[in-house]
């Protein structure tokens, strides 16, 4: 039967059946009948999806099959991985979504009939590209077209032709699908095709956050807007299709995308396909050396282009047309892609392209950069705050183009800085401050070509003043400082500094007591695990994705979860209140207490947990003993670059509880301290922070 080409690891029986991988194990121990492994590794073994469903059924433990999850455990146990299984359920969806009587009658038999009909029906919405795109009304369903020609590398002397985005698969390609169709199929009729679609597509990506570099819906729409409504739109390098799809929808719309990876160039095509009736032109192949669109001419095009790339076909593409501008130089890949997106836009088009910070201000760029400026071609920089998109530690610029139809006779540029809107954590930027900031200077700059200074905001700078020697068009080297630290809000800073010192000296300790040398029979964290006084787990390298992660820099700083691990079969170790964290690398003395604000955090990398049973421990007096400087010495290992620390060789003294409880007050008092420590220097800087910026600026009288 086909259902067992489809396999399912213990922990994806767990979620199956709603229960933890311990449950699993004892089933796997205890009953006999449980499914035997049929692949995967003995420490991490897999099962027929199929069999593990009915011996689920069998026992009562599945009294009703979680339809969604199914499909998914369906998709990532496919024989030919998940992406395949995305690019076969999705052309099954976009059957079912635009010809659902056609669907019907094909499933309707057993699976070999349906994976021997799907070839030829699907062939009627995959429609290859060399069939002349026509007008589609608005009755008609549109169709994906793809490009067609010599997939890329192939040998040749000219450069490698496009492929097709989407391949029409053939049936003994699609058998081993089958469960997975007939899956997603009854999914869809409860939620929709497009719905079931996004789903297994965003938790793929969700599961594998590190092999894509994605774009936030939030700066696509703010990118898409900037562009304008339009009836053709590119994406040259499409990715995963997020900036297409934040399109505006229009009549008879043509939307175009390349990619040179052509599993997310098949996925894109599919995406867009079921998200709007535009005609969907998809191509697979290196956009730069094997452009799939050489004659189009859109309205727009949105591209977020991979950066520094030093391999994109320098060598090769010396006298291309597309360098109108100027050859760019090997190290300027991303001024390649902003000169490929100006030959593809009609006159009057509009670009909009995310772009790494230094191609602002790079020497090797300067020539290109003032070639744009004085045509007339750049008209906006938009600087992004940091933790915008990928990679997060760097504050992304957008670029906004237009091709000229004539050269402007005193152009400006438009230049923007939406630092001040950065989130703190994981929430990311203000997403809403970010976007009415940059449309309200964007549209006030487009409909007079100029606009006023909005200090530490947007300005319009005249060409003539930015062609110096380095041509750096950075928004905060040109931008007037911003008035955000004002007299008023230094005021409001130092009263807050204030109040937190008076709390400081509150909590100060009050002066030690000397004490006789204390002997106290001691036991060590191993003997307390063993004894069951306490359970002791180890950050893991995978969880669920959409779990925060509390890492070793936030038990360090104080701070809250702020990590993220890759999803993985492997259960989260999750926080729970009273739990007591410990760093294992860097050598220094610290345990912290779990609180409500921090409970259900997955558990990092480099971090040991300790939840004490709070009949035998308190867990302010495990983690104040923890702490101290001797107890972590005699418990450190050193190799030649770092410290590690073995919990497991940790000290405590051997106290009733009710003693343990008046050190664990103790312990407790001088946590709170310590943050309030934290507190006032955090105020502490803001304030000369903003001094030293009120009165350099001059918002800040001296006296």
């Amino acid at each position: 039967m086909q259902d067992n080409a489809t396999e399912v690891t213990a922990a994806g029986i767990a979620r199956l059946a709603g229960v933890g991988r311990a449950a699993v194990s004892n089933w796997r121990r205890r009953h006999a009948d449980f499914p035997k492994p049929v692949g995967g590794t003995e420490t991490s073994p897999s099962f027929a999806l199929a069999e593990v469903e009915a011996w689920l059924r069998k026992q009562g433990k599945l009294a009703e099959v979680p339809l969604r999850e199914r499909v998914w455990q369906q998709l990532v146990g496919h024989p030919e991985g998940p992406l395949t299984a995305l690019v076969h359920a999705g052309c099954a969806l976009l059957l079912i979504h635009q010809r659902p009587t056609v669907w019907l009658d094909a499933s309707a038999g057993s699976d070999a009939r349906l994976a021997a009909i799907l070839p030829g029906v699907l062939e009627q919405v995959l429609t290859p590209v060399n069939a002349e795109a026509g007008v589609h009304t608005a009755s008609e369903p549109r169709r994906v077209h793809t490009a067609h020609g010599t997939p890329a590398g192939t040998p040749s002397t000219a450069p490698a032709a496009p492929a097709p985005a989407l391949r029409v698969p053939t049936g003994p390609q699609l058998l081993p699908s089958v469960p997975l169709l007939r899956g997603a199929a009854e999914l869809a009729a409860e939620t929709g095709a497009r719905q079931v679609f996004e789903f297994l597509l965003g938790r793929h990506l969700d599961a594998n956050p590190r092999q894509y570099t994605l774009t936030p819906a939030e700066l696509a729409g703010l990118m898409a807007d900037l562009a304008g409504p339009a009836r053709s739109v590119l994406d040259p390098a499409c990715g995963t299709g997020a900036l297409l799809r934040a399109v505006e929808p229009r009549p008879d719309q043509e939307l175009y995308a390349q990619d040179s990876a052509p599993e997310l160039a098949a996925l894109t095509a599919l995406r867009l396909a079921l998200h709007s009736r535009a005609g969907v032109r998809g191509a697979a192949g290196d956009t730069l050396r094997a452009d799939a669109f050489p004659g189009l001419r859109a309205d727009a095009v949105l591209c977020h282009p991979p950066f520094n790339e030093r391999n994109w076909g320098h060598d090769e593409l010396a006298y291309d047309p597309r360098w109108e501008y100027g050859f760019p130089a090997r190290t300027e890949s991303e001024l390649a892609w902003v000169q490929h997106a100006l030959a593809r836009l009609a006159d009057g088009g509009a670009a909009v392209l995310l772009m790494p910070p230094a191609a602002a201000s790079r020497r090797s760029g300067r020539r290109i950069r003032a070639d744009l400026l004085r045509r007339g071609a750049l008209r906006a920089v938009v600087a992004l705050p940091v933790g915008a998109a990928p990679p997060y530690n760097i504050p992304l610029h957008v670029w906004v183009l237009r091709r000229p139809e004539r050269t402007p006779a005193s152009p400006e540029l438009l230049l923007v800085d939406t630092g001040r809107f950065a989130g703190e954590g994981r929430g990311g930027p203000d997403w809403p401050a970010v976007r009415e900031a940059v449309l309200d200077a964007w549209r006030d700059f487009e409909r007079a070509g100029r606009l006023a200074e909005r200090p530490g905001l947007a300005r319009s700078v005249p060409v003539i003043e930015l062609l110096g020697d380095d041509v750096d068009l950075a928004p905060a080297r040109h931008l007037p400082p911003a008035v955000a630290d004002g007299a008023e809000q230094l005021t409001a800073v130092r009263e807050r500094l204030g109040e937190t010192l008076r709390l400081t000296t509150d909590l100060t300790p009050p002066p030690a007591a000397p004490a006789l040398g204390a002997r106290w029979p001691l036991t060590t964290i191993g003997e307390l695990a063993r004894g069951s006084a306490l359970l002791m787990r180890t950050g893991g390298n995978g969880g669920h994705a959409r779990v925060p992660v509390l890492t070793d820099h936030d038990v360090l700083a104080g701070a809250a979860p702020s990590g993220t691990l890759p999803e993985s079969e492997e259960e989260p170790v999750l926080t729970e209140p009273g739990d007591v964290v410990v760093p294992v690398l860097g050598g220094g003395s610290v345990a912290r207490v779990i609180d409500d604000g921090t409970a259900g955090a997955a558990l990092g990398r480099n971090l040991v947990l300790l939840r004490p049973d709070r009949a035998a421990l308190d867990p302010w007096f495990l983690a104040g003993f923890l702490r101290g400087t001797a107890n972590n010495r005699q418990a450190s290992s050193y190799a030649s670059t770092a410290t590690r620390l073995d919990v497991r060789r940790l000290q405590l003294p051997r106290l009733p509880l009710d003693e343990q409880r008046r050190y664990g007050a103790r312990f407790r008092a001088l946590d709170e301290f310590e943050r309030a420590l934290r507190r006032a220097s955090r105020l502490g800087e803001q304030l000369v922070r903003g001094m030293y910026d009120g009165l350099t600026d001059g918002t800040v009288a001296p006296d």
